[in-house]
């Protein structure tokens, strides 16, 4: 599994997103409201890695200085080929790209393998996952529902720690 450090918003903004996902499950597409574990929240992955140190909790705790981050999340997108990701675009502004430059500068350290490739500065795309594994047919179900075009203006409040080997996520405060 991997290790991440995500970008989480305030209540507003997570049940706006939580709306999208009740939509394209009322319109049969299987979105990530269908996943009812507790960490399951909207959120926005800044880095991942194979394994990170826990001593990266500490180390960025510099960064919650930069919030809360306003934010728009705009644009529908899909990553993948036979099945696709059905993502949202956090608007990649100035002050979202010096925050995950700073979130990849201090969690390198605690990186044995370092980052995944799709995560380094220059090739990240910053988003919001709607829904994974969307078969080519349900894609025009998935964009006739208005809400996962519809711009929502929200805030990024906060940082946690993925661990996926071990399923906890750890606040970072």
């Amino acid at each position: 599994m991997v290790h991440s450090v995500e970008l989480i918003f305030d209540d507003d903004t997570d049940a706006a997103i939580r709306q999208v996902w009740d939509e394209l499950m009322a319109a049969g597409v299987r979105s990530q409201a269908g996943h009812r574990s507790p960490s399951n929240r909207p959120h926005v992955t800044l880095t991942v890695a194979e394994g990170m140190d826990s001593a990266v909790d500490t180390a960025l705790c510099p960064v919650l200085a930069r919030l809360p981050l306003e934010c728009t999340i705009g644009a529908p997108m899909l990553f993948g080929g036979r099945a696709f990701t059905l993502v949202r675009l956090l608007v990649p502004s100035a002050e979202l790209l010096a925050l995950h430059g700073e979130v990849h500068r201090l969690c390198l350290p605690h990186m044995p393998n370092g980052v995944l490739p799709h995560a380094d500065p220059g090739h990240w795309t910053p988003h919001v996952t709607l829904a994974r594994r969307v078969p080519a047919d349900q894609l025009p179900a998935a964009f006739a529902v208005a809400s996962v075009t519809r711009d929502v203006r929200g805030h990024a409040v906060g940082l946690r720690h993925w661990d996926g080997d071990e399923k906890i996520e750890y606040p970072i405060s």
